[in-house]
């Protein structure tokens, strides 16, 4: 199971490569590609996707009843944390030619220092029909951000405030090697130089993942441990009485308030579009919405082995321990009892065990996909993840048994004829 995780991963350095792997294996396995351009036409029974902006994606199997009493959904997300760099990113300076660039979320800074990076994400290039975008991926590495040395900053082991566009501007070559880089670029799209219009890309971690014990370590793993759990699952379940739906979404990291993130309306247009196209009225899909049901998923924090004062003593999380329940007081996990309880017995009726993770009530937590997307789809949901260790550093570390007992528990959920028969009320069974 975790080399197969460390495969997905490999082949995700960026939100564009990610929808387009995962688009590859759905394909695969019979999915068909809708455009949300085009009208659609679907069929009982059969596994659909669609993605918007190339970097969000939303894939769902519809049961063999054109009615059918609710949506059950995953949502991850496919962004994590890196550096993007800027248009025409070359620069000058000293006799090196560095990469302008910003963060992209937030970031462990000291986990990017002196390591090989790579670049990849999409070009925009001129054609004769018009524009088109195309995937680059240069695998090899091209920039790194050195640190400056222990003999010049004797105060760097006592703690780096680091400054973005001094300290953190990786370094491409010497000053011989400036405009190179644009013409790498070009060539890995197969386009001219003059034909490239404008790009998103950004600098990865090429490492690849391992395993060591009991334990494993890749970049990435926040989210695509989760992305690529839920896909499994999704692939794997067997078809039930409700619709199943796998959302992938990008800009998680920095908010989700994109046309293609969770806050977007990506997911409502997905839903509507569903109960239209098989004949359903407003209030079929209203009816469908309250009897749906949302598990969101993001990784969580476990126990640090150096720093346990971090999490609550009330509710350690460990790694190797199962999927993690996450709960907090203002709603940025929304789980509650309800949801919890729902998701809890699933796991139950799987063999999965299940943590709880809160926050330490003095320290402010994150948020994740699933109170964001309830602002455009309401709906009970659970926030899950899996335990792990060093979130948003460029190398991050999670129990080797965990990524098995998450799909074992999604597609359970997947395959359970969830049924809300009245508020706070469910048949699971």
């Amino acid at each position: 199971m975790n080399q197969a995780l460390f495969t997905y991963i490999e082949h995700c350095p960026t939100p564009y490569q990610a929808v387009a792997h995962t688009a590859a294996l759905l394909r695969e396995a019979g999915a068909a590609e809708l455009g949300e351009q085009n009208a659609w036409r679907l069929e009982p029974g059969k596994t659909y996707y669609v993605t918007r902006n190339g970097s969000s994606l939303i894939a769902f199997r519809l049961p063999e009843a054109a009615e059918f009493p609710g949506f059950l959904m995953t949502a991850a997300h496919c962004d994590s944390p890196c550096f993007k760099l800027r248009e025409d990113a070359e620069a000058e300076s000293g006799g090196y030619v560095q990469l302008s660039a910003e963060k992209y979320g937030g970031m462990l800074c000291a986990s990017w220092m002196d390591r090989p990076l790579s670049a990849a994400g999409r070009v925009l290039v001129r054609t004769d029909a018009g524009v088109e975008s195309r995937l680059c991926d240069l695998r090899e590495p091209v920039a790194l951000i050195p640190n400056v040395a222990i003999h010049m900053n004797r105060k760097a082991n006592d703690g780096m405030a680091y400054n973005a566009a001094v300290d953190l501007q990786p370094l491409y070559g010497l000053g011989g090697s400036k405009g190179s880089f644009r013409t790498r670029i070009a060539e890995a799209v197969g386009a001219d130089e003059a034909d490239v219009l404008a790009s998103d890309l950004f600098l990865y971690n090429p490492q690849p993942g391992v395993q060591w014990g009991e334990l494993i370590s890749a970049p990435r793993l926040d989210d695509l441990q989760c992305a690529f759990a839920s896909l499994t699952a999704f692939l794997r379940a067997d078809p039930g009485e409700n619709a199943v739906v796998y959302c992938l979404f990008d800009n998680e990291e920095v908010g989700s308030e994109t046309k293609q993130g969770a806050a977007s309306t990506f997911l409502r247009d997905v839903l509507e579009r569903i109960s239209a196209a098989l004949g359903g009225t407003a209030e079929t899909l209203r009816r469908q919405i309250a009897g749906s049901f949302l598990v969101s998923c993001d990784n969580a924090h476990a126990v640090h082995p150096n720093h346990p004062e971090y999490g609550d003593k009330t509710h350690p999380v460990r790694l190797n321990g199962g999927v993690v329940l996450k709960h907090n007081a203002a709603q940025r996990y929304t789980t509650d009892a309800v949801s919890g309880a729902v998701f809890r017995s699933v796991c139950a009726a799987a063999g999965v065990p299940v943590q709880d993770y809160v926050n330490r009530p003095d320290i402010a937590g994150g948020s994740t996909l699933g109170n964001i997307a309830n602002t455009q789809v309401s709906l009970n949901t659970a926030d899950i993840g899996l335990g792990q260790l060093a979130m948003h550093s460029a190398f991050e570390t999670a129990g080797a048994a965990d990524t098995a007992y998450l799909v074992r528990a999604l597609k359970a959920f997947f395959e359970t004829p969830l049924r809300m028969e009245r508020d706070g009320v469910y048949r699971l069974a």
